[in-house]
């Protein structure tokens, strides 16, 4: 090959780059269509990401405010199948481990709770009734939504202190409706918040220990005891807590750390994480072979184009090169506009939920990336393809 026609086959990066965007620009419907596969994928994949970190991260910081150092003591059955009381010193017998910071107890309570009394006893609301201390509520981290909390002169009285999830079952929506436990009616002087750390108290009306021995026939006997200690020595005291409550019988005790839910939920997450990512690799792969579809396509139809340049002093090398760089710019535009979309979705799902939105950067860097391969793969056959064919049969081609 003659001088002039060496120099004619080189192209810089920058002709390259204007050619292979040339051949996009005349065929737009086509790359869109084929864009979209890899911008789904890819949306999908950063999405996924994005709201699972977002996710991991809001349940993180739940679990930083709420505190991981909250143990529960559950009074169960003993060897004979009979009920275990709880000491009704058993708080104190807690506090008496070095580490512990706080304990307090609720103890259950043999009440009915209905709305009104026109409705039959058989027909009570399903809510269950506890005696609770003034300072449970301090060692939960929870809050009171509506009202306030039971305090040393109102736990003597005849009044009731409602959970979410109780309140909802009552048809109570402020404090200060009347409802009746067994006989007696209580006065609503607050609405709990929802209890992340023990749900269970959601659905709970509770009421204070002096005024559930005195109006509800309550024996005094704690039946749920919680405790905080030290960061630290969570473990050692959760191997002494049983048979600190009920010496002799602390195989029937039920000693649980309530954060071990949420730290489950993000575990969750993480499985659930896998399966969306394999699907969004899924639509990713479609989006592939619809680049592949395209670029193949396209060399049919250019044949002509192929030959004329190639009879021009084009190398197959730089054939080769202009449909690989048709296929990467082709990849590229779908990656970028499935990580905009992607970070998008992340963002307005994050914000309704009230997460921070997160955005690892590595997602967007091995999107963009994982649209690069593919773009390679993808265009491969067809650029080898097309800088096989022969000047003559592709001139002469109709």
């Amino acid at each position: 090959m003659s001088g002039p026609a060496l120099r004619a086959a080189r192209l810089s990066p920058a002709d390259v780059l204007r050619v292979g965007a040339e051949g996009l620009r005349s065929r737009r419907a086509r790359v869109v269509l084929s864009a979209l596969g890899i911008a789904i994928g890819i949306a999908t994949m950063v999405a996924v990401i994005g709201l699972s970190t977002s996710s991991r991260a809001d349940l993180l910081d739940r679990l930083d405010r709420l505190g991981t150092n909250l143990l529960t003591a559950e009074a169960g059955r003993d060897a004979m199948g009979d009920e275990i009381k709880f000491p009704k010193s058993a708080v104190a017998m807690v506090e008496r481990i070095g580490p512990v910071e706080h304990a307090t107890a609720t103890g259950a309570v043999d009440a009915r709770v209905r709305r009104s009394d026109a409705v039959p006893e058989e027909l009570a609301s399903g809510v269950t009734v506890q005696a609770a201390r003034p300072d449970l509520l301090d060692a939960l981290n929870a809050r009171v939504d509506q009202g306030n909390w039971l305090n040393r002169a109102s736990e003597r009285l005849p009044t009731v202190v409602l959970g979410s999830v109780a309140a909802d079952r009552l048809g109570i929506t402020e404090p200060g409706a009347k409802i009746l436990l067994n006989d007696r009616w209580y006065v609503v002087t607050g609405i709990l918040a929802p209890i992340e750390l023990v749900p269970t108290l959601d659905r709970i009306a509770l009421v204070g220990y002096p005024s559930a021995e005195r109006y509800l026939g309550f024996d005094g006997h704690p039946t749920t005891v919680f405790e905080r200690s030290t960061d630290a020595s969570v473990e050692a005291v959760q191997g002494v807590l049983a048979r600190t409550v009920a010496p002799g019988n602390e195989s029937g005790v039920k000693v649980s750390r309530p954060s071990d839910a949420l730290a489950a939920k993000a575990a969750t997450n993480e499985g659930l994480t896998s399966l969306m990512l394999g699907l969004g690799a899924v639509a990713l792969l479609v989006g592939g072979v619809g680049v592949a579809n395209t670029m193949v396509i396209s060399v049919l139809e250019r044949r002509q184009e192929i030959g004329l340049r190639r009879a021009l002093g084009a190398t197959r090398g730089s054939i080769r090169i202009q449909f690989l760089t048709e296929s990467l710019l082709l990849s590229a535009l779908g990656g970028l506009a499935g990580a905009a979309l992607g970070a998008a979705a992340t963002f307005a799902f994050a914000r309704a939920q009230g997460w921070t939105t997160v955005v690892p950067p590595w997602s967007l860097a091995g999107g963009l990336g994982a649209t690069l391969v593919i773009g390679v793969i993808a265009g491969l056959y067809p650029a080898v393809r097309a800088s096989r064919l022969h000047p003559t049969v592709a001139l002469s081609a109709t």
